[in-house]
């Protein structure tokens, strides 16, 4: 566990930290960066030339281009900020391109997936740090993005065995100056982990979500009228980038599917409480997990 002050930063870690991906936590690492000093340069590539113009546009970035080499040029940390889909594709592409003592790490929510795709395409010399900065929005873009997104939110580091201790030391260092608290965990158990706190979480709100689009046209826009907290806060959760949650959920399968099945077997017995009217078993489980809600308030994570 790292501290989360910024405040008596030294200069900068970083010369020049090439960001592949300039939505909404590519472009809050990108202004971060900046704003706290980590890095003297910031550039970014992104396949939409209209992406690119906007960072620049924007401020948050010094160079911004659709050109993979002329971004990489001179990095010594590169940020894959891509959906977890495209890592192989990105991870032959940047291969080539990469000097010898550069650090590639990435932003990804499946990081198996990550040194699955990304590492084979790294040569002898090119340190991966895989992360995943446990913050977002459901916004999506680069004026999405904000440089206190990270501030008091965790980032979870997955170095395979063996990963270079100096690579890591300074992916760690970086996380902590834009605020976050760092911890170190296997790739597989991340993926366990943040399948129960946020992948199936949003399985559950694009399903409740969808059913409701399902129903009769008169019923539907009663729906949208008396939204309740509970729905409206459904509603944000699946408001969050297609994209991204696709490649999550095909990269990450076998834990969710696993958390999934455990998940169906609860609601089962739930529904075998409501139909037989055993309020007391309802009781005892409300009471349960309103006392998670309550950690994760002590815990500043709400």
């Amino acid at each position: 566990m790292v501290s989360t002050d910024t405040a008596s930063a030294p200069g900068p870690l970083f010369d020049r930290v090439a960001i592949l991906g300039i939505g909404l936590i590519g472009s809050s690492l990108a202004r971060a960066l900046a704003e706290y000093g980590i890095a003297r340069q910031v550039v970014c590539a992104d396949r939409s030339a209209e992406a690119c113009a906007k960072a620049l546009e924007l401020g948050i970035v010094a160079e911004a281009t659709t050109d993979l080499a002329a971004a990489l040029d001179g990095a010594e940390l590169v940020v894959l900020a891509t959906p977890v889909g495209s890592f192989a594709a990105v991870g032959e592409a940047i291969g080539p391109l990469l000097k010898r003592g550069t650090i590639v790490t990435d932003v990804g929510s499946v990081k198996q997936a990550t040194l699955r795709d990304i590492g084979p395409h790294l040569p002898d010399g090119v340190h991966l740090i895989p992360g995943h900065p446990v913050a977002g929005t459901e916004h999506s873009g680069p004026e999405a993005g904000f440089a206190t997104l990270f501030q008091g939110r965790w980032c979870i580091l997955t170095p395979a065995t063996g990963a270079d201790r100096h690579a890591l030391a300074r992916v760690t260092e970086m996380w902590r100056r834009v605020g976050s608290t760092v911890e170190i965990m296997e790739a597989s158990h991340h993926d366990r982990v943040l399948a129960i706190t946020s992948h199936l979480p949003h399985l559950i709100a694009y399903t409740i979500v969808g059913t409701a689009s399902d129903l009769e046209e008169d019923t539907k826009s009663e729906v949208i009228k008396f939204s309740a907290g509970g729905f409206r806060d459904f509603t944000r959760i699946a408001a969050s980038d297609p994209v991204m949650w696709r490649d999550i959920f095909l990269n990450n399968r076998e834990a969710v599917l696993e958390i999934l099945q455990r998940f169906t077997e609860d609601l089962t017995a739930l529904q075998r409480s409501i139909r037989w009217g055993e309020g007391e078993q309802l009781q005892d489980h409300f009471t349960k997990t309103r006392a998670v809600r309550r950690g994760i308030i002590d815990a500043k994570q709400a």
